[in-house]
């Protein structure tokens, strides 16, 4: 059943109803003649139940299978709004954000207090889905957060979700945690700059483990600063990517890339931008006060037009060329803080770059197997809705890997096959039509003899 689930999900994602729907009539799976949504429902409430284990053997199959070694591990997280009139109830939880029973619920906050990102009592009281600080830019909306981690191949070894009001500065600690007890080599952790917290930094170094994480270029740190003020020679690494490996710290070592295709995109918004800006205050000194104030307003809530605005003593509206000169020294830059002595620069900078796996694993999970609109309202459904995304994502990524070929194309080739079922003199027997070369290495079963193979 929860195979089913999973194809339907990378072939033809759909609600439970319809993936039963789709089960019965549309594919075969052996052993698996029919089914209903209660049945689909029931096989959810086991996964979330396993999910655990589920994941640590899930793990070790796949890397037995694609000789995963697991040196760079990519950590990022989502956001995924539901349409709700109001956010769910707040109950107690544990650190990891999952609910903890009537029984052990302790000294939580009072009933109906929620606990807010930063406050120390974090996800102590929170509903699961819950406003937070929304990635596909819906505050407005409750949500859940959702966290993966992915090889530096794309395979993605992890998935979780926590409440919608979830920080990520604690997720990842939290997973590293999770992760302790698996069989794996040295990890260095990539993340972006959401998780470069000091804590979160001395948190992914315990153990063997290390990190490169993204720094905020505009965040104002000393460290940030003296690594943008040194001086030296950068380093050509391909077309159109130069780094340069600064000294600042004795614990972290800082790498500085040019990117020279982003700095040309970089100037071009800018220069679009301040000639939006100029239009819209060129004749702003006729203007009264008050509605020199309310243009003012109106700017200050659009924050590309914002950042290159300055008002002088007396209330005028200038463009600020300080600000201008200060962000062409940043134009196709991004800084690199890295834990590990060994790691060369090419590696840290390249293997940073590969963040956009994780990125694309989003993306996927986005818009093929459609995690988004959930059709649950409980909990461990929609948990063990995630845990079924992240299971399609990992068949999509597995098939991808072994056929050295697109997901779409795979796709198209798999939907190419058929089953027949014929009644003759010896009784019923099934035929699938011939594989193709192209169907053969996308098939998971074509070494299996005709009469057995699953059209799915």
């Amino acid at each position: 059943m929860l195979f089913g689930l999973v194809a339907n999900r990378a072939l033809a994602p759909s609600s439970k109803l319809a993936a039963a729907d789709w089960i019965t009539h549309d594919v075969h799976i052996d052993g698996l003649p029919g089914t209903d949504d209660d049945a689909c429902y029931r096989a959810m409430d086991w996964l979330h139940e396993v999910k655990d284990d589920l994941e640590k053997q899930v793990f070790d199959e796949v890397a037995n299978l694609l000789n995963l070694e697991v040196d760079l591990l990519f950590f990022d997280t989502t956001s995924t709004c539901f349409e709700l009139e109001r956010p769910d109830d707040p109950v107690a939880r544990d650190d990891h954000g999952d609910r903890v029973p009537d029984s052990e619920a302790g000294d939580g906050q009072e009933d109906g207090q929620e606990a807010g990102p930063g406050d120390g009592q974090e996800n102590k009281a929170a509903g699961f889905r819950t406003y937070g600080k929304s990635k596909d830019s819906r505050d407005d909306l409750p949500q859940i957060v959702i966290g993966m981690a992915v090889t530096r191949d794309g395979i993605p070894i992890r998935c979780r979700c926590w409440p919608g009001n979830a920080s990520d500065q604690r997720l990842i600690r939290q997973v590293k945690d999770d992760m302790r007890d698996w069989t794996l080599s040295k990890i260095v952790w990539v993340t972006d700059r959401g998780f470069s917290s000091a804590e979160s930094r001395r948190y992914l170094r315990q153990g063997d483990h290390a990190s490169i994480i993204g720094e905020k270029l505009r965040s104002g740190s000393a460290e940030v600063k003296a690594a943008l003020s040194r001086q030296g020679r950068y380093t050509e690494i391909s077309g159109n990517m130069r780094i340069k490996e600064v000294r600042i710290s004795d614990t972290d070592r800082f790498v500085i890339c040019h990117n020279r295709e982003a700095a040309e995109r970089d100037a071009h918004m800018r220069a679009q931008l301040v000639a939006q800006l100029t239009d819209l205050i060129d004749a702003s000194d006729a203007l009264s006060e008050f509605k020199r104030g309310g243009l003012r307003g109106k700017i200050a809530v659009k924050p590309g037009l914002n950042r290159y605005l300055r008002t002088t003593p007396v209330g005028k509206l200038r463009i600020d060329t300080a600000k201008i000169k200060a962000e062409e020294n940043l134009d196709g830059k991004y800084l690199l803080r890295c834990s590990d002595p060994h790691l060369s620069a090419e590696d840290i900078a390249l293997g940073y770059k590969q963040l956009l796996e994780v990125e694309r694993g989003w993306r996927d999970m986005k818009q093929i197997i459609d995690l988004r609109p959930v059709y649950h309202r409980l909990e461990e459904r929609i948990r063990a809705h995630v845990i079924l995304c992240w299971l399609a994502l990992l068949l999509i990524r597995i098939t991808e890997t072994t056929t050295a070929d697109t997901w779409p194309a795979c796709r198209r080739e798999l939907d190419r096959l058929h089953l027949g079922t014929f009644t003759g003199p010896a009784g019923l027997f099934r035929q699938v039509t011939a594989l193709t070369k192209p169907s053969k290495t996308c098939s998971p079963s074509s070494a299996s003899p005709p009469s057995s193979r699953s059209s799915t």
